[in-house]
């Protein structure tokens, strides 16, 4: 097994890995041609670990200059607990640090107990208290 960067080749076969995992919730930006953008706009960033040529891991990583944003890390259920998704958060803020990102943020739902029990479980990482999160769908 060996992390690689995604590509857009990868895209049915994450969708499937997200469409499976409880806790990811699907957007329309997780569409192939938004998931090909914003490859393309964080170039070698967004990462995967398959075997057998099949995604088993992956974390989308994508960065505005100043701060890294993750999303979507998943481990397929029978390969947790081996450590996969440390080693993919691990080499992500290893390529940020290359670009000069060195604080990143990622978003957890409150429904997402596993995800939420990974992030509290890391060191330097902290749920923030003092900001309420706003999105918008944009311009229609």
């Amino acid at each position: 097994m060996q992390i690689r960067a995604i590509i857009p080749a990868d895209h049915a076969a994450l969708l499937a890995l997200w469409q499976r995992t409880p806790g990811i919730c699907m957007r329309p930006e997780d569409a192939y041609e938004p998931f090909c953008r914003y490859l393309a706009r964080n170039p070698e960033l967004s990462l995967l670990i398959e075997t057998d040529g099949t995604p088993i891991a992956c974390l989308l990583v994508g960065h505005d200059g100043r701060r890294g944003y993750l999303q979507h890390l998943v481990v397929d259920a029978p390969w947790r607990g081996r450590g996969l998704a440390r080693a993919l958060l691990d080499e992500a803020l290893a390529r940020l640090a290359a670009l000069g990102v060195g604080k990143s943020h990622v978003f957890v739902l409150g429904d997402a107990p596993e995800a939420l029990d990974f992030w509290q479980a890391q060191q330097g990482w902290s749920a923030r208290t003092d900001i309420q999160v706003f999105s918008t769908r944009g311009a229609s």
